[in-house]
Order: C-alpha cells, then structure tokens, then sequence
C-alpha cells in the first residue's frame, strides 16, 4: 500500500532542527528538561530509523536492532518530544500514525491504499496539486497531517491489468 502524507509543523511551536544525537541531546536540555534514558532512547529510535516510524516500532526496539521500551513511556516521549518542537507527528492512511524528526525536513507522503507503500515527497513536489485546488475551489490546501492517499505505480498498474484482463 502507497500513502502521501504532509508531515507539518504544530502552527503553534516553532521546529527545532536536529540532525544528529548530540544536538537533539542540547536541544533537550536547553529547554530546562532532564535528558531521561527513555528519552534519549526515543531519539535514538528517530535517527536510526531516518524516516517516519510508528510508537509501536520504537516501543519494539526497531525490529530488536535496538532496545525495547513501554509503549506508553514511548508516546508520553513522543508528544514532550513534539511540544519541544523535535518531532513531527502525522497519520500514514489506516495504519498507526507515524514520528519524524525535524531534522530529516518537511516532507509530505504518499500513501498506497493497496500494498501500504509509504512514498516521501518533497513538499513543493505537490505544488501543481495545491494550485489546481485553489483554481478549483480558492481554498488553499496543505497536507500536513494526513497522507494523501491512493494506489502506488505498481498496484495502480497490477489495477489495470487485472481490469483488462477481466473484460476480455
């Protein structure tokens, strides 16, 4: 399944930008917060992964590439994480929502309602969408929380196929 989704910034915090362990480390503590273990292992989560994951895959330590932790010590990290401006949050289709750090940038998804394929998207990418919209209608659209979903290539391609071979 292929999902699209904008992965924006809360209107009401401003993004920190954190590339590597030791910066989302001093963006922590800059803000008066103990660098806890369950934290830091959420942020070690978020850069390793290099790409949105769910609560449910830190809470599972990657796969067992990392260290497990409590799924609710994961989510209330998550959302300190998040008030700090550290971590975007966004939901990818029907699946669970999705943790990103700042640092990998404003990306916007593609969902594949089909397979669950999860494709990144630079956001300006999806400008023409955007202006199509407000040509439309005037509204002026984002997609910043939801993917915008669909059929990836390939299932979109195996549709078709299958609709041509069913009509002859």
């Amino acid at each position: 399944m292929r999902y699209v989704a904008i992965v924006t910034v809360s209107p009401d915090r401003a993004p920190v930008v954190v590339t590597t362990l030791d910066e989302a480390i001093d963006a922590v503590r800059a803000t008066g917060l103990r660098l806890t273990a369950a934290r830091r292992l959420v942020l070690e989560a978020l850069l390793a992964a290099r790409g949105p994951i769910s609560a449910e895959d830190i809470a599972d330590g990657l796969g067992g590439t990392m260290t497990q932790s409590d799924i609710a010590s994961v989510y209330r990290n998550l959302e300190t994480l998040g008030e700090l401006g550290l971590v975007r949050h966004f939901h990818a289709g029907h699946g669970p929502g999705r943790y990103v750090l700042e640092g990998l940038g404003e990306h916007e998804y593609l969902a594949c309602e089909s397979c669950g394929k999860l494709e990144s998207v630079q956001p300006q990418a999806l400008d023409p969408v955007r202006d199509s919209v407000r040509e439309l209608t005037g509204f002026e659209a984002r997609f910043s929380h939801f993917p915008i979903v669909g059929l990836c290539a390939a299932c979109a391609a195996e549709k078709r196929t299958a609709r041509t071979t069913h009509t002859h």
